[in-house]
C-alpha cells in the first residue's frame, strides 16, 4: 500500500489509515458550520481507554487461540486531534486529557455496559466470536493483572477534550516569538 506517511502531511494514497481522512473531513464541516469566530468544542475517548480490557482479551487469544483479533474499537491518540484540528482549519487550538476509573464486579459488567452504551467494536474484517473459554480466561487475567483490592475491576476511560475557533479576521492573534514584556524566569 506504499510507504509509511510522514508527520507533516500524508497523501491519501499512502496512508494505511483513510479514518484521519474521514476525521478531517468532518471536522472541515463542523467548521464550516461555525460562524467566524465560533467555538467547537468536542469530547472523544482516547487510546488509552479499556486498556486492561484489551490487554486481557490479547493475552487470553494467544494463550488459547495462537492469535489475537481486535475485539476493541482502535481510539486515536491524544497527541493526533490537535494536528487533525489544525488540518481542518481550527485555530487556537486547546486539547486536555483526563482519565475516569470505573470499578466493575467483573469484566462481564463491564462489557454489558460497553454493550448498553453502544460501543460495539467497528472494526471491518474483526472476528465477530470469542470461544467461551478464551472469554473466561479473559475475566481471569483481567481480574489477576488488574484487580482491585476490594474484588473490583477497573476500567479506565481516558477522554480528550478538544476547543478550536473559526478562524475570523477579529480573532485575536498570538504575539510574535520574543516580543513578550515579561519574563516567563521572573514569574516562575
Amino acid at each position: 500500500m506504499g510507504q509509511r506517511p510522514s508527520r507533516s502531511m500524508p497523501c491519501p494514497s499512502q496512508t494505511p489509515h483513510p479514518d484521519i481522512y474521514i476525521a478531517t473531513g468532518v471536522l472541515v464541516q463542523i467548521k464550516e458550520a461555525l460562524r467566524p469566530d465560533g467555538l467547537f468544542l468536542g469530547a472523544l475517548f482516547g487510546g488509552d481507554t479499556l486498556f486492561e480490557l484489551r490487554t486481557s482479551l490479547q493475552l487470553a487469544e494467544i494463550n488459547l487461540e495462537g492469535g489475537i483479533s481486535p475485539h476493541v474499537s482502535p481510539m486515536t491518540d491524544t497527541r493526533d486531534i490537535s494536528n487533525l484540528l489544525g488540518r481542518a482549519g481550527f485555530t487556537l487550538l486547546t486539547v486536555d486529557v483526563d482519565e475516569v476509573k470505573v470499578a466493575y464486579p467483573s469484566m462481564w459488567e463491564l462489557i454489558e455496559d460497553l454493550r448498553d452504551m453502544g460501543e460495539n467494536n467497528a472494526i471491518i474484517g474483526r472476528r465477530h466470536f470469542l470461544h467461551r473459554d478464551t472469554l473466561a480466561a479473559a475475566s481471569a487475567i483481567y481480574k489477576e493483572l488488574h484487580g482491585n483490592k476490594d474484588g473490583t475491576v477497573p476500567a479506565t476511560f481516558q477522554i480528550i477534550y478538544m476547543i478550536g475557533w473559526k478562524p475570523a479576521p477579529t480573532q485575536p492573534k498570538p504575539l510574535e516569538r520574543g516580543t513578550a514584556k515579561t519574563n516567563l524566569k521572573e514569574i516562575l
